[in-house]
């Protein structure tokens, strides 16, 4: 009697624990079905959850904007002022034009003197200033392919500004060096001309003309010419050139 109540209750604890087997390989196989399907190790991230670090999202794909507020475009760097007028010539005024400038000229050396040295005088008939750079293309022959007097050393690179409405600037021009004398014969001018020189350097149209005093029908030039100009007063023009 005691032998067949071990074995009965052997049965059922060996069948319970089968029943038990079943339902945990049933609920397993329920968890598998309800898995999605996007490959090996990968899970469903919670909504609103925060990317892994180096694991871009369409968020945080560069946009071109720094976010700073600031453009670096073209348009926005060629904004400034160079405060700079006319081709360059480092003030706010215009270049002057040979159109708007008034011409005289008057010789320096004592009567019964060889003329050698004469003072250039423009005057701006304009209402506004303008400005003169370096030193006026002189020539001493006629025409614009005559060559141009040498500059008196190097030219002011400061430039000159003329004030309007009757404002003056100078230059001294020194033409004749040879003291030879005699019978010979040396080029003649019957006037003078100049080319003014914009801001950059280049010549600017126009020409300027300059008429000998009176007195003076035509002038001896030779290879020792020189020009000396512009400056803002007759003393600085001047001083270098009569040293000649």
């Amino acid at each position: 009697m005691h032998t067949k109540a071990v074995r009965t209750g052997s049965v059922r604890q060996a069948l319970r624990s089968t029943l038990l087997g079943a339902g945990v390989a049933a609920a397993l196989l329920a968890a598998t079905a309800c898995q999605p399907s996007g490959g090996d190790g990968d899970a469903a991230a919670p909504s609103g959850s925060v990317p892994a670090a180096g694991s871009p999202s369409k968020g945080t794909e560069p946009s071109g904007d720094s976010g700073t507020g600031s453009s670096s475009s073209p348009a926005a760097d060629a904004t400034g002022d160079s405060g700079e007028t006319s081709g360059g010539n480092g003030t706010q005024y215009q270049d002057c034009t040979a159109s708007g400038l008034g011409t005289a000229v008057e010789l320096q050396d004592a009567s019964g003197e060889t003329p050698r040295h004469f003072l250039l005088t423009v005057t701006n008939d304009g209402g506004a200033p303008c400005v003169l750079n370096d030193g006026p293309l002189v020539r001493l022959a006629a025409g614009n392919d005559a060559s141009t007097v040498e500059a008196l050393g190097e030219p002011d690179t400061e430039p000159v500004v003329v004030e309007g409405g009757g404002g003056k600037a100078y230059a001294g021009l020194y033409v004749f060096g040879n003291d030879e004398g005699g019978e010979a014969e040396y080029d003649q001018a019957d006037r003078f001309t100049a080319t003014l020189v914009a801001g950059e350097g280049t010549e600017l149209r126009g020409t300027l003309v300059f008429d000998l005093p009176d007195g003076l029908g035509t002038v001896s030039y030779d290879d020792a010419a020189r020009v000396n100009g512009w400056a803002g007063t007759e003393g600085l023009a001047m001083r270098p050139i009569n040293q000649l």
